[in-house]
């Protein structure tokens, strides 16, 4: 018998509703689970007694017929969303000591929904970063690895402990968060799928910010259609987010297994970019081929201004992370670290709050926003952002209903092994997802199939605005078609 908690989402909801086993009994099946695994340092918080106390409430409504579209099933929170009276940290020591007194618009939808709080999941520091080793609690571990090989794999970023804690069956489903790729990079380096929907369609009221016009809430799960479930009632309208988007949330559910006969799919030759292996080519390939057999229309479309594209990404995440991360100075917000002035106080909180890859990215941002460089560099890298949506937008005006890529340039690697002398080799990882988060569009990604090594490779939807529809009908094909990558050898609980 599969264990409660290597059950899909899909199959816990089923298996509550049917009173196959108690919501108390699937919590407790999650939290020895994560006893278990605490050698991956996915969770920065666990929250046992309150996800036993709201299994119980569960439980209790799914015997009066009173059951959420959520109810019973047990969920993590990455540490960037706040959660009352939970410690919410960021994984930064400015915020070690934080605990909100509101709850952020998406969870509490969540839990409105009767899903289960287990606990606060790992992410870099303030969301900045490709691999979760920018993390005040330390690297997150993937629960994958090298065949043959012992050697500790990220789990991708900066969603990391959302990615790795869904791969090793540490919680039906997580929410993440993605400013350039960090729900869909660790989601292809773990074989989970991953969603970032339209800008605006979940709120960000809540979500500790890191570049505003990009941030966006989104769902890890184990298979397209857990990621439905979980994405229907995350999104919606709120009235305290003024970007979020006062729209219609459909049944994602519906659009899984939907026909895609006769959607055009585009395949972008400014993505066949220098030094990506012939593993990450032949995946491609292999993805237009499921989508073509069933029934899709594959056709080569130009997004001519893909090359600026990570530049730019970079100069305006940065720039705005400079100005966001500007209020944690000891006397608004944050730890303080006492000085013999305001000056030093300042200079003292903040070199001891915030850890080197923070340094170095609010740093960057303060010079491009500086007089004399404000032009040069951030006027210009927001006109290099009209242009790529422009891109997207005659994309779309010929007819493509949807976009296939690559998600990653490479599978996941070793901690350690990226960035630790160049940083720049790290800011490569999100070549092929930044282009999204700059021109506000939904994305989605599904694993496809294994490197020469044994790691998981995902391939990314990306959708026109507001048609995650799409994204989960082409997903389910893309699935069905190359199965489920679930882990086998639970290592780390023996």
């Amino acid at each position: 018998m599969t264990a409660l908690n290597q059950l899909t989402l899909t199959q816990a909801r089923e298996g509550l509703a049917q009173g196959e086993f108690s919501a108390v009994e699937l919590t407790d099946s999650y939290l020895g689970a994560m006893e278990a695994a605490r050698a991956l340092n996915s969770y920065t918080a666990e929250t046992a007694d309150k996800a036993r106390d709201m299994a119980a409430r569960a439980d209790a409504r799914i015997a009066s017929g009173d059951a959420g579209p959520l109810e019973g099933l047990p969920l993590g929170v990455k540490d960037m969303f706040a959660t009352e009276g939970v410690a919410t940290t960021a994984c930064s020591n400015i915020l070690k000591n934080f605990v909100p007194t509101y709850e952020s618009t998406v969870t509490s939808h969540l839990w409105r929904d009767g899903a289960v709080m287990l606990g606060k999941l790992g992410n870099d520091e303030f969301a900045m970063g490709s691999s979760n080793e920018s993390s005040a609690f330390g690297p997150v571990v993937s629960p994958w690895r090298r065949e043959g090989d012992a050697t500790p794999l990220v789990p991708g970023g900066s969603s990391g402990g959302s990615a790795a804690a869904v791969a090793a069956y540490l919680c039906a489903a997580a929410t993440g968060t993605d400013t350039g790729g960090s729900i869909r990079q660790p989601a292809a380096f773990t074989g989970t799928v991953g969603i970032k929907p339209t800008y605006g369609r979940c709120s960000r009221w809540g979500i500790i910010a890191y570049a505003s016009s990009l941030d966006q809430a989104g769902v890890f799960a184990r298979t397209v259609n857990d990621a439905a479930i979980l994405m229907r009632s995350m999104a919606g309208h709120d009235p305290k987010d003024s970007t979020s988007v006062n729209l219609r949330v459909p049944d994602y559910e519906d659009a899984v297994g939907a026909s895609v006969r006769g959607k055009r799919i585009g395949i972008p030759r400014e993505y066949r970019v220098d030094g990506m292996s012939q593993e990450i080519c032949e995946l491609w390939e292999q993805g237009a081929d499921m989508l073509r057999d069933a029934g899709a229309e594959i056709v080569e479309i130009s997004l001519p201004h893909t090359k600026y594209a990570l530049p730019a990404y970079y100069i305006v995440a940065l720039a705005e992370a400079s100005s966001n991360l500007a209020r944690y100075d000891g006397v608004r917000y944050g730890e303080r670290v006492p000085g013999k002035d305001i000056i030093d106080m300042y200079e003292r909180t903040r070199a001891a709050g915030f850890g080197p890859e923070v340094r170095r990215r609010i740093m960057i941002g303060t010079y491009v926003l500086s007089a004399g460089y404000y032009d040069a560099y951030y006027l210009k890298a927001q006109k290099v952002r009209t242009l790529i949506k422009r891109d997207f937008d005659d994309v779309y005006a010929q007819g493509v209903d949807a976009i296939l890529t690559p998600t990653t340039p490479s599978p996941a690697f070793g901690i350690g092994e990226k960035g630790s002398g160049d940083p720049v080799e790290m800011y490569l990882q999100d070549v092929f997802t930044v282009t999204v988060n700059l021109a506000g569009l939904p994305a989605m990604s599904v694993p496809a199939g294994f490197s020469s090594d044994g790691l998981p490779l995902g391939l990314q939807l990306i959708g026109r605005p507001f048609q995650e529809e799409t994204l989960f009908s082409l997903g389910q094909v893309i699935e069905d078609a190359a199965g489920r990558f679930p882990v086998e050898d639970l290592w780390w609980s023996k």
